[in-house]
Parts: C-alpha cells; sequence; structure tokens
C-alpha cells in the first residue's frame, strides 16, 4: 500500500477540499433558492473557522463541539445583520454582505485573539475524510427534506416572486431570514473543517475573492438540484490542481467562469431540464430511398 500512502499524502488536501468546497457551495445554494444573491459566506466561514480553532486551542471542549459551536455562531450573526440587512434586494443586498464580510476581515485582522494579520497557527489536526463526508452527507439531507418540506416550496415562490408570495400569505421577511442562517450555519462548520486540517489560517483566506469562489462555484454547478451546486464546488476544486501554472490567475479565471456561465448556462452546467430534453432528442432521419 505504498502508493496509496503517497497519493494520499500529495493530495489528501485536494481530496478534503472537495467536501468542504461542495458544503461550501450549497451554503449559498440555500441563500440563492430564496432569492438572495449574497456575498457573506466567505465572512460566515472565517467566523466558523477562527470559532472552531480557538476553541480547539484553549479549551478542553471536543471537536464535535468546536464544529458545532463553529457553525451556531454565524448563525447567530446572521441572525442579527440579516433583519435590518434582508430589507435589500439584489446588488444591494451583495454589496451589502460584501461590506459586512469586509468588516469581518477587518476585525480579525485588529484582534489580538486572532492572532492579527499573521493569522492562527499551529490548529490541531482534528478533521478526517470521514468527518467531511458524514457532514456533506447531512448537509444534502436536510437540503433536501427541506427542498421537498413546506419551507421549500415557500423559498421557490419567493424566487420566483416576492410579491405574489407576499400576497399568498407567505412571510417573506422570514423565511429569507431562515435561508440566511442555515446559509451561515453550513459556512461556518465548513470552516472549522477547513481550518482543522490546513493547520493555519488567516484573514486573507476569507476575503472578497473567496466570496466570489464560492458564488462561482454554486453558480457554475447550477443551482435548480443539489446535484449542481455540489458538483461546481468539486470541479472547481480540481481545476487549479489542473491548472497549476496558472494559478496564480485563479481569480482572474474564476470569474471569468463566472460571465462565460452566465451568459451561456444560466442555470449551471447540470441543468435537469436540459439534460432530460438532450438525451430524449430523437435522432434526424433521412428521406426514404
Amino acid at each position: 500500500m505504498d502508493w496509496w500512502d503517497g497519493f494520499w499524502s500529495t493530495y489528501n488536501t485536494v481530496i478534503f477540499s472537495l467536501g468542504v468546497n461542495a458544503m461550501l457551495a450549497l451554503s449559498i445554494y440555500i441563500t440563492l433558492s430564496c432569492g438572495l444573491l449574497s456575498l457573506a459566506n466567505a465572512a460566515f466561514m472565517g467566523i466558523g473557522a477562527y470559532t472552531a480553532a480557538l476553541i480547539s486551542m484553549q479549551t478542553g471542549l471536543p471537536f464535535p463541539a468546536a464544529l458545532a459551536l463553529g457553525g451556531a455562531l454565524p448563525a447567530l450573526v446572521a441572525l442579527v445583520i440579516g433583519i435590518p440587512t434582508l430589507r435589500l434586494s439584489g446588488v444591494y443586498l451583495a454589496m451589502a454582505t460584501l461590506g459586512f464580510g469586509e468588516v469581518v476581515r477587518v476585525i480579525v485582522l485588529n484582534m489580538d485573539i486572532t492572532g492579527g494579520p499573521l493569522g492562527l497557527n499551529g490548529i490541531p489536526l482534528k478533521t478526517e475524510w470521514w468527518h467531511i463526508v458524514l457532514l456533506l452527507a447531512l448537509t444534502l439531507y436536510i437540503l433536501a427534506r427541506i427542498r421537498r418540506s413546506k419551507i421549500g416550496r415557500a423559498f421557490e415562490a419567493i424566487k420566483e416572486d416576492e410579491v405574489a408570495a407576499r400576497l399568498m400569505g407567505i412571510n417573506v421577511a422570514g423565511y429569507k431570514l431562515l435561508a440566511f442562517v442555515i446559509g451561515a450555519a453550513i459556512a461556518g462548520v465548513a470552516g472549522g473543517l477547513n481550518a482543522h486540517y490546513t493547520f493555519t489560517i488567516g484573514p486573507g483566506n476569507y476575503a472578497f475573492e473567496n466570496a466570489v469562489e464560492i458564488l462561482t462555484m454554486a453558480v457554475f454547478g447550477g443551482t435548480s438540484t443539489l446535484i449542481g451546486p455540489t458538483l461546481g464546488g468539486m470541479i472547481l476544486t480540481l481545476l487549479p490542481e489542473a491548472l497549476r501554472d496558472f494559478n496564480s490567475y485563479r481569480a482572474v479565471v474564476n470569474g471569468l467562469i463566472l460571465v462565460l456561465v452566465i451568459l451561456y448556462l444560466p442555470k449551471g452546467i447540470w441543468d435537469p431540464r436540459r439534460l432530460r430534453a438532450f438525451f430524449q432528442r430523437k435522432p434526424q432521419t433521412g428521406g426514404n430511398n
């Protein structure tokens, strides 16, 4: 099994990143499914990562408790900022959540407990592959149940026509806040997992380009189903490995992918209707000879 040990030691970070990035794509999928264009998920990931890492480094709490608190604190922050912020929509909401992300980055940058610009080093390496598989599966299960429930139908109604949804008696503000909080919790847990296998984290890991990258994963994969964001997160994790020579242009590539997908594949690469139509298309037959 020497080949496996060598493979694992070389690519274990990439393998772990596949699951974490899939969770991050799902975290923004739930907000997009309610019609919310939020760029705060990188900040929520950072809050979760620092929370879980500090708990592991400075307390005797077990790893599951650190992850739970790493998801709970971003959810609480989302609840607090979501009440006034979610009155906005579209590009105004994107700008407001982007500003929130910058505020979080500056606060982390100037706090001693977070290590300031140097970040945190020496985080215990507690994340195992099965932690990521289990939590990704749990996230998919919960979101699938939500999608098929009354909550999911309310999300879809709000996304399609917010005014019509409100006239039907749907609590639009409440459901938007719920989607925002759920997305923040998922991003926070993903951040906690990430912190415990990268050994070190810093404010630069949760900046503007990271927020755009998370959005790109979801839009690239498609938000019609849960498969789309999961697939998009995994593909855009593997892409930099395939293009190592262009890694310094990662932000440019992500932005280009986002623009191309919006222009030519507005529903992402995983569009069930388009795929169904493709496979059901009958081949052209020539005339009678």
